[in-house]
C-alpha cells in the first residue's frame, strides 16, 4: 500500500510494508535505490508497522526538473513522512543514513531513535577541497532514479562540524538515552566525528532495534 504525500510540487511515496499497532519503523534508501517492495529479513523482528519512503528523485516519487537536489531536501522528504507517521524510529541505509542523522537533529521529538547503516552514498563528497570536477548526468540514464540526483547527492560536500551539530542536537534535545546507533562498517569522515559524540551508541543493527523497540 502506497500513501501519497504532497510535498509542494513533488509527490511522494510512502510505501506501507506491514500494518501493525505501536510505534512505526521509517526505512530511508541509499543513494540510486528505492523502498524495498517487503520487509527487509534483519527488520522483520520489529514488533510494529514498517514503512519506507522513496526520495524524491527516487522509485516511485516525483523526479523533478533541474535537478537542484541537496540532502537538506531529502530532511524536508524525511520530515512529511514524520508528519504522517506522528513519529517512528528511523532506520538509514547509506544516503539514508546521513538524512536519518540530520532528520534526527531537526526533530529529536518526532525521531525515536536513528539507525545508521552501510550502503550507497554514505561517504558523499570530501569536505576538503580537491581537483575541480565537471559532473553531468548520463543521458541514456532510465530515471528513476534521476541521473541529477546521483550526480549532485553523491558529491554533496559533508563538513564533519555540520554533521556533528546535527548529532548533538539530537542528544541534547531528545528525550531518549540513546537517540542515534551506528551500524556501519564504513566510516567516512563526517560519521568518524559523529561517533565521537557522547550519546551516540556504536553497536549491531540487532542490538539497536531492540534497544529503539524497548523506548516510550
Amino acid at each position: 500500500m502506497i500513501h501519497w504525500l504532497e510535498h509542494y510540487r513533488v509527490r511522494l511515496a510512502l510505501h506501507e510494508l506491514r500494518p501493525g499497532s505501536g510505534r512505526a519503523l521509517l526505512l530511508l534508501h541509499g543513494l540510486a535505490e528505492r523502498a524495498p517492495e517487503q520487509v527487509p529479513p534483519e527488520l522483520s523482528a520489529w514488533p510494529g508497522p514498517i514503512y519506507a519512503l522513496d526520495f524524491t528523485g527516487h522509485g516511485a516519487s516525483t523526479v523533478p526538473k533541474g535537478g537542484g537536489y541537496t540532502c537538506e531536501l531529502l530532511i524536508s522528504d524525511a520530515d512529511h513522512a514524520l508528519a504522517h507517521l506522528g513519529s517512528a524510529t528511523v532506520v538509514g541505509r547509506g544516503l539514508g543514513a546521513y538524512v536519518a542523522l540530520l532528520t534526527s537533529g531537526a526533530r529529536p521529538k518526532q525521531v525515536r531513535g536513528a539507525i545508521l547503516l552501510d550502503g550507497p552514498g554514505l561517504a558523499g563528497g570530501s569536505a576538503i577541497p580537491g581537483t575541480p570536477q565537471i559532473h553531468t548526468p548520463d543521458p541514456d540514464a532510465v530515471s528513476p532514479p534521476d541521473p541529477l540526483a546521483l550526480v549532485e547527492l553523491g558529491t554533496d560536500v559533508r563538513p564533519p562540524d555540520y554533521a556533528m551539530a546535527y548529532a548533538r542536537q539530537a542528544t541534547h534535545l531528545s528525550d531518549l538515552d540513546a537517540p542515534i546507533y551506528v551500524c556501519t562498517t564504513e566510516r567516512p569522515q563526517w560519521l568518524r566525528a559523529v561517533v565521537e559524540e557522547p550519546g551516540v551508541q556504536e553497536t549491531t543493527l540487532e542490538a539497536a532495534l531492540a534497544a529503539c523497540a524497548k523506548e516510550s
